[in-house]
């Protein structure tokens, strides 16, 4: 039998915790299916419950509206990515291989994650990359981070900091550098597959490259004093 993984979500983002029953899932499963498909603009209850077969009404119940269903998906996947980052660099003592590991892990395809059924990974990281910034680019991003519903990105920003500070304890910024590093990654992507002439690996279309320039990037910031 397949261990699942739990992870555990702020009880505001939802009216109804949607991992505890069938339909829940559904909503996410589906929810993931639809906004990567056609986009969050276009996404709404009344299409996700006719791809689900429920009614609109069902779907209020565990969300308040899309957007609060985004920022669940959203806020899932950031808490998601900081296990992975956890696992990948919990036994080694190197910094400088802990930071490119993290940066690897940034910057290229993710894998779906058989321990999360309801759960596309893959499928997921391409919304966050497209759609993520939706979630806190709001006129209420304050309210919403009162209420601590971006938790799970400053978590992960707040690990990645702890490493670049492992690498140079005296750099000033790595909150900045590590926001920097995360959301440059998902741009760069962005642009390489949309928007080509903005990047360096519009012609190559190779992540690899994006690694090699955030890897650069970095450890030329954190080797000035």
């Amino acid at each position: 039998m397949e261990l699942q993984l739990q992870i555990k979500m702020n009880n505001k983002l939802f009216l109804r915790n949607p991992e505890q029953s069938e339909l829940g899932k559904k909503i996410i499963l589906h929810s993931i299916q639809l906004i990567n498909k056609n986009g969050f603009e276009s996404f709404t209850f009344k299409k996700l419950a006719e791809d689900i077969g429920t009614t609109e009404a069902g779907i209020y119940r565990y969300f308040e509206n899309k957007h609060r269903l985004l920022i669940y998906i959203a806020a899932w996947y950031w808490s998601w990515l900081e296990y992975r980052v956890t696992v990948n660099t919990n036994n080694i003592k190197d910094p400088v291989v802990k930071l490119k590991r993290v940066i690897k892990l940034l910057a290229t395809v993710v894998e779906d994650d058989v321990r999360t059924s309801y759960v596309n990974e893959n499928i997921l990281h391409q919304i966050i990359i497209a759609e993520g910034t939706k979630a806190y680019l709001t006129k209420h991003v304050s309210e919403d981070n009162k209420d601590q519903l971006f938790k799970p990105y400053k978590d992960l920003c707040a690990k990645i900091g702890i490493i670049i500070l492992e690498c140079n304890p005296k750099y000033k910024y790595p909150k900045s550098l590590s926001s920097t590093i995360i959301e440059m990654a998902h741009f760069q992507n962005f642009f390489m597959n949309n928007l080509p002439s903005l990047t360096d690996f519009g012609k190559t279309k190779n992540e690899s490259a994006i690694v090699s320039f955030l890897e650069d990037l970095v450890f030329s910031a954190l080797k000035k004093r």
